[in-house]
């Protein structure tokens, strides 16, 4: 696995690589959650490599990725994704995101439906009846209350580099995007993935985000909340691989 500096849309992101293509030259591109980065794909990443190549990227200002002069808005934060995409000639990769890297990815596909065939949403925010900064601050600690050590070691390293100010910028961002508007806008065959006891993104708010982009699916992962991928990513890979392949059949 190879890591790197790449300059995308003007800004500079990191990205991993495991610079294997399988036989149909799938490639799997990972974007993180705020406050993330690259290595809490850690799982998700190793699960996926047996079913083609795995790309992960720190979006600017998170994990390794410096931050920039300004806080992106998520529609910018797509442009980024896409110009990424590009320079990397990654051609139509299946795009993954989770938590705030949904809205990034979400913008990415709304913005160049040609990119972007094969999506998937994994716990997506943020829910539209609980938009403000205090109601997500609680549920986040309802997500975290008894979570395994591992979880919280993952977390604190990542947050730590993406410090308190920038963090705070970005929730900003999130709060401020309406992704319900832009998913209707989505052509994408797309996967919607939530674990059953995230408190983040409720049963009836992810229904609401599958039901707005035309033929989406949405599956649970049972027994596991917000950071799903982090505790199950075979489960998830799974289901992700299941999904893709689907569309392929003829």
């Amino acid at each position: 696995m190879t890591v790197r500096k790449v300059q995308a849309g003007g800004y500079t992101v990191v990205t991993t690589d495991t610079d294997a293509d399988d036989a149909e030259g799938r490639t799997f591109l990972l974007v993180h959650g705020i406050g993330m980065g690259i290595s809490y794909f850690a799982q998700l990443s190793t699960a996926l490599e047996a079913h083609g190549r795995v790309v992960a990227i720190d979006l600017p200002g998170f994990g390794d990725a410096p931050e920039p002069d300004h806080s992106l808005t998520m529609a910018e934060m797509g442009a980024v994704l896409i110009d990424f995409v590009e320079v990397e000639g990654l051609g139509k990769p299946v795009l993954v995101g989770h938590s705030m890297g949904t809205q990034v990815v979400a913008e990415a596909a709304a913005q160049r439906p040609d990119l972007f065939p094969e999506l998937v949403l994994v716990a997506p925010t943020v829910n539209q009846h609980e938009r403000s900064i205090p109601k997500q601050a609680w549920r986040m600690v309802q997500d975290l209350y008894g979570e395994n050590p591992r979880v919280w070691v993952i977390g604190m390293k990542n947050y730590a580099k993406t410090g308190p100010r920038w963090f705070i910028k970005k929730l900003k961002s999130m709060m401020d995007h309406d992704v319900e508007e832009i998913l209707p806008r989505i052509k994408a065959h797309t996967l919607v993935v939530r674990g059953n006891r995230d408190p983040v993104c409720p049963h009836g708010w992810v229904e609401e985000v599958t039901g707005l982009i035309p033929d989406a699916r949405m599956v649970e992962v049972e027994g596991r909340g917000h950071e799903t991928m982090v505790k199950d990513g075979a489960c998830v890979a799974g289901y992700i691989v299941e999904h893709v392949e689907h569309a392929a059949r003829p």
